[in-house]
């Protein structure tokens, strides 16, 4: 539009109120990134948002040109106008800024979650590598249980074929003595 205007002054004040308007909105922004800085969602809703009110403001300001400069009266209507449409940009704007927040505690209670399922992950992992050296320790012991059990066996079995023998050598010199 200042490239549209034929003073040269009114060319300036539009060009200052547009950079004023792109300050604070480069302050709305920085301030909402550094709230979620990975929410694309959020970040389109706030550029169909300004862009709305880009619209909505080109388009008062064309009806305003086009009806001329009549009276004090239309000029009050037309500041009225736009202050509600600002104070309507304002609320759209602050709505936007509360589901960021929200969406930034989501996140927050995501990540608490994740770090503690991490957490509860990692202690059963260390507890299943000591029992896991318990267990090996229990099959070693095992093993060597059922050896000591084989060869008791036969020891047992030795002890009684030698005592059997015992008993049968003397059965024979006592009741057979000429064999």
């Amino acid at each position: 539009m200042a490239k549209e205007q034929d003073r040269e002054s009114e060319k300036q004040a539009l060009l200052r109120e547009v950079e004023n308007h792109k300050k604070q909105m480069l302050r709305g922004y920085r301030h909402t990134t550094t709230l979620c800085s990975c929410d694309f969602s959020n970040q389109a809703a706030w550029r169909k948002a300004n862009l709305a009110c880009k619209i909505a403001i080109d388009n008062s300001e064309k009806d305003q040109l086009l009806q001329g400069r009549d009276s004090l009266r239309q000029r009050k209507t037309t500041k009225e106008s736009l202050a509600e449409s600002a104070s309507n940009i304002t609320e759209s704007l602050m709505g936007i800024s509360r589901m960021m927040s929200q969406q930034v505690q989501q996140s927050e209670e995501t990540v608490q979650t994740l770090a503690n399922s991490s957490r509860t992950i990692l202690e059963a992992n260390e507890e299943f590598k000591s029992m896991s050296g318990t267990i090996q320790l229990g099959r070693k012991l095992i093993t060597k249980y059922n050896r000591r059990e084989l060869t008791d066996k036969l020891l047992i079995f030795l002890a009684l074929a030698l005592f059997l023998a015992t008993v049968l050598y003397i059965l024979k010199k006592r009741l057979f003595p000429f064999l």
